[in-house]
């Protein structure tokens, strides 16, 4: 088998590589071979599965070459995060929309009966205010933000070339995923990590909302579960319809908090500043706060942790070593 990770440079793109690789199998197929694509080229693991290491920009009709080497599966992570999609107007159209019509288009292309699985990131954007107290599997698509919308239409596609038997895809709506490892990054709902991850490396950190703000989470570890999944199970038995939501939990920002005093103690907590920034408010105001995804849970997806508490020590457990700056 020969999987095509497009976004393999970011963080669960990483986390999939590296999940994939040790694993040495998708599914009940041995992994042949890996392509890692990225517009920065990712870091090559040492494996003894053969890897090549591209980068690219894929939004430039760049997918071509990397399709025509007919990779069974592929996981389309690349995109560019809500903030940025949301301030670059035609930057979040070209990379998030632009991308994946010339990725699907490659496969068409390539003819001769090949359909390849395509797993897409979407995300829970694609629902806008207002909502009921929990979103449900048939709640319609009203984004209110660019990214939201990109994503939306990303999903139709998909959807219709997969109808027409052109590819066999699916998309899932991923939750916020927190903890989030490594730096800041221009996504609007990066706060929701950074108020864990800063301070826990010891660092102050701002939040720029307020703590009744309520959101839906998953950890790393549950989206690369997601990932997989995604990729090996039976796509028939979605039916028509290839795009859902994944499972996660709903928090507040206040519960994130006391979850947080609750696993690493008051001076850690101490390190989060409250700094009120009216754009990200405006932004975060428009966002799902809970949902019901039955139809996940029936098609055999499900997160790696059952708490919030479970996701701050995941986070400690994978990337701080077991240990935090108390």
């Amino acid at each position: 088998m020969h999987i095509l990770i497009l976004g393999a440079a970011g963080m669960v793109g990483r986390k999939l590589t590296g999940q994939l690789l040790r694993d040495g199998r998708l599914g009940k197929q041995d992994i042949a071979r890996m392509t890692l694509q990225d517009v920065v080229a990712p870091a090559k693991p040492d494996s003894s599965i053969p890897i090549k290491v591209v980068a690219s920009d894929f939004a430039d009709a760049g997918a071509a070459p990397l399709i025509a080497e007919r990779p069974d599966v592929i996981f389309h992570l690349a995109a560019i995060v809500s903030g940025e999609a949301e301030a670059e107007f035609d930057k979040g159209y070209r990379i998030n929309l632009d991308g994946t019509r010339y990725l699907i288009d490659a496969i068409r292309a390539v003819g001769g009966g090949y359909k390849p699985r395509l797993v897409f990131t979407s995300s829970i954007a694609v629902f806008g205010a207002p909502f009921p107290e929990k979103i449900g599997d048939e709640f319609f698509h009203t984004p209110l933000t660019s990214y939201g919308t990109q994503k939306s239409i990303c999903e139709l596609l998909i959807n219709d070339y997969t109808r027409k038997g052109l590819l066999d895809g699916i998309s899932i709506r991923l939750p916020t995923i927190c903890v989030r490892p490594g730096k800041p990054n221009k996504a609007a709902s990066g706060f929701f990590s950074n108020i864990m991850r800063e301070p826990l490396a010891g660092e102050e950190a701002v939040l720029p909302v307020s703590e009744d703000v309520r959101h839906w989470h998953a950890s790393p570890k549950s989206a690369v579960g997601f990932l997989l999944h995604a990729g090996t199970m039976d796509l028939n038995a979605m039916g028509a319809r290839r795009n859902l939501s994944m499972p996660g939990m709903s928090v507040s920002v206040g519960e994130q908090i006391a979850a947080l005093d609750r696993v690493a103690g008051k001076n850690v907590t101490a390190r989060i500043k409250r700094v009120p920034d009216p754009t990200i408010i405006s932004i975060v105001s428009g966002w799902p706060r809970d949902f019901v995804t039955d139809r996940a849970l029936k098609l055999g997806f499900t997160t790696a942790e059952k708490t919030f508490d479970d996701i701050i020590r995941i986070h400690i457990a994978d990337e701080l070593g077991g240990k935090f700056a108390a």
